[in-house]
């Protein structure tokens, strides 16, 4: 029967998702679990809620196709024209979307050897192939990445910052790839946690959209905290999204997305308190772990790698039995390496409080 699906799908490794609280509370018997593994938003907006209680009574309809309301809103939010976005269920359907609309079948994808997993997941579903460049230090390293361009080259993807490593290429990096880049090669760049990043040499891609082979990929599943509702964006001239849109599935992105979306975009007290407290417990974390003397990667994100003594998956396992859920880096290859997602402030001293009885 494996024979009967296609041929590189039969050895694909799936994304791993991180760990339900409520699938850690059944099988455990744990009243109390906290989730600090999928870099979720630890808060909800008031706005929000109360528009999923507006949207609730037109769920017998379809959606609006083309999120007319968000779109203007975020048309207004940057300066840009109505067609320079396209919508879908969060980022991961939007990566699909690229590749489905711009890699022929003979030509290639660059990343790094160590990002969002769904690049080259989503690469090899489209039976495209997928060139990964090391990191350097835990970061993207765009000079090598360049070196690597050749005739088949299509589409590059980069994390900035990056989802595992918090790590970010800055604006001088990024003036510096793109110069004298091939005109026929299109960059995507992927700012899920662009919010919660708080260094002035941090770039604005958002100047590079006239070059035409731009795209940017934002996501109200962080900051916004709306991970639940399945809602992101690209951004790019009308040249490439009119093609995008040929491609993206009608109706891919649920009414109640689309108005708590536009809900989330005008409730700036909420970006503004997420940020605020991301920022101030990351402070916290990395004050605790260097009392422990735990080395970790410096993060622009929501989130911070640690190095561990023991293998990712034993640590992992051992949280969970405190009600703790972490990522395990098994899956990147990065295996004396856990994820924590910055919580608030109770999760956070207990993750800590745990830690230190498996150090």
């Amino acid at each position: 029967m494996k024979n009967l699906a296609r041929r590189n799908i039969r050895n694909l490794v799936a994304y791993k998702s991180g760990k339900p609280i409520n699938e850690v509370k059944r099988e455990l018997g744990l009243k109390r679990v906290i989730k600090l593994a999928s870099n979720e938003s630890p808060l909800i907006s008031f706005r929000v809620k109360n528009a999923i209680k507006r949207s609730i009574s037109e769920i017998n309809r379809y959606p609006e196709g083309s999120c007319f309301y968000l779109r203007q809103k975020l048309s207004k939010k940057f300066g840009l024209k109505p067609g320079n976005f396209v919508f879908g269920n969060g980022s991961d359907e939007l990566i699909d979307v690229i590749i489905k609309t711009f890699v022929e079948q003979d030509e290639e994808i660059i990343t790094s050897k160590i990002s969002f997993l769904e690049y080259e997941i989503v690469a090899k579903i489209n039976a495209r192939r997928v060139i990964t460049v090391p990191l350097k230090s835990f970061k993207y390293d765009l000079k090598a990445i360049k070196q690597k361009i050749t005739a088949k080259t299509k589409v590059i993807f980069i994390a900035n910052p990056n989802n595992p490593t918090g790590t970010y290429v800055n604006a001088g990096e990024v003036r510096e790839f793109l110069t004298g880049l091939p005109a026929n090669v299109i960059v995507v760049f992927d700012e899920a946690y662009n919010e919660f990043v708080d260094a002035p040499d941090f770039p604005d891609t958002f100047c590079y959209l006239n070059k035409k082979n731009v795209i940017i990929l934002r996501t109200f599943s962080k900051v916004y905290g709306m991970a639940g509702l399945r809602i992101g964006y690209a951004v790019a001239e009308e040249c490439l999204t009119k093609f995008m849109e040929r491609v993206r599935p009608p109706f891919n992105v649920n009414s109640i997305a689309q108005a708590s979306a536009a809900a989330a975009l005008s409730d700036t007290g909420h970006v503004s308190a997420a940020r605020k407290i991301t920022l101030a417990q990351k402070k916290y974390l990395y004050d605790a772990l260097d009392r422990l003397g735990v080395a970790y990667i410096p993060s622009a994100a929501n989130f911070i790698l640690i190095k561990v003594a023991k293998n990712t998956v034993t640590v992992f396992r051992e949280m969970l039995r405190y009600g703790v859920i972490v990522r395990d880096m098994e899956q990147y290859g990065l295996n004396n390496y856990i994820r924590v997602t910055i919580g608030k402030p109770g999760e956070n001293r207990k993750f800590i409080e745990v830690f230190k009885k498996l150090l």
